[in-house]
């Protein structure tokens, strides 16, 4: 999914070129969350179920060979969790991954999550948010035009766009990949 071109135009006054690098956008729905009693929400963990699907997530991401140059993560702790687990399974650069945890993950709607997308460094090819529903489901349908997607615990969306990032837009990316850990991959026709 990574590697697209680049456009330049011959002309002698072209100050910026248009870019059409191809961006990978993952979009991971926390697993399983279990509920102890008296904890907050934010501070809701994992349940074993969850902690085996958010393994489960990061080989399917890895096997794919989506290894992220940056992910944004929820400070909730099980999306913190989720994160972690996924990626035990990723095989990482030397320089490591880089990841930010960003409060307004946590409450977002899907206005709050493109704008997080657009603030992505440009040099970043495959950026990988780690949020919650309903945003997230919400992000993917604003996003590509797919609606009834079913998005359930360690859902995994794979969007992609022919443009930089600063420039995302509702519908402007392609639903190029999904799984989910009972329904498993699949990669939606048209």
């Amino acid at each position: 999914m990574a590697g697209g071109s680049s456009v330049g135009g011959s002309g002698a006054c072209h100050t910026q070129v248009m870019s059409t690098t191809e961006r990978t956008l993952l979009m991971l729905r926390h697993s399983k969350s279990a509920y102890p009693e008296g904890a907050a929400d934010i501070d809701r963990p994992l349940s074993p179920r969850g902690q085996r699907d958010a393994v489960s997530a990061g080989t399917w991401i890895g096997g794919q060979g989506l290894i992220p140059d940056l992910v944004v993560c929820s400070a909730a702790a099980r999306t913190r969790q989720t994160w972690d687990l996924a990626s035990d399974r990723l095989a990482w650069a030397d320089d490591g991954e880089v990841v930010r945890y960003d409060a307004r993950l946590y409450n977002a709607d899907t206005a709050t999550l493109v704008t997080v997308v657009q603030e992505t460094p440009p040099e970043v090819e495959i950026l990988a948010l780690v949020g919650h529903n309903p945003a997230a489901s919400d992000l993917v349908a604003t996003l590509t035009g797919k609606t009834g997607l079913n998005f359930p615990t360690s859902a995994l969306a794979v969007i992609g766009f022919r443009r930089d990032w600063d420039r995302v837009a509702p519908g402007s990316g392609s639903l190029d990949g999904y799984w989910t850990p009972k329904g498993g991959s699949a990669v939606p026709g048209g």
